[in-house]
């Protein structure tokens, strides 16, 4: 199991405001599976691992549809990475260990 395995509640900051969200990990190897969730609704996520870092893409279809980059790496209870989204630039992610 690796430090970044449990759930985590994150905020993205992006021009819409705040974007709350669940994200649930589980690694095996270098793969891990989850899912994401929050104001925009919810979806099974899976994707990379390197050490206590996590990369993946997600699907969203509002306020349009774009495929979002996602990485992600754990810090003890501390989470912190980026979302990006195309043209329209990267975004901070920051999150917690829930618990």
């Amino acid at each position: 199991m690796a430090d970044i395995d449990g759930t985590w509640d994150c905020i993205v900051k992006s021009p819409l405001g705040d974007q709350e969200m669940t994200l649930t990990v589980t690694t095996e190897g270098d793969r891990f599976t989850g899912s994401g969730g929050g104001q925009m609704g919810a979806m099974e996520i899976e994707g990379d691992v390197s050490g206590n870092t996590i990369t993946w893409k997600m699907s969203i279809s509002s306020p349009m549809p774009m495929t979002l980059d996602c990485e992600a790496t754990a810090d003890g209870d501390t989470l912190t990475g980026s979302v990006g989204a195309g043209a329209f630039g990267s975004f901070p992610l920051s999150g917690t260990r829930a618990g």
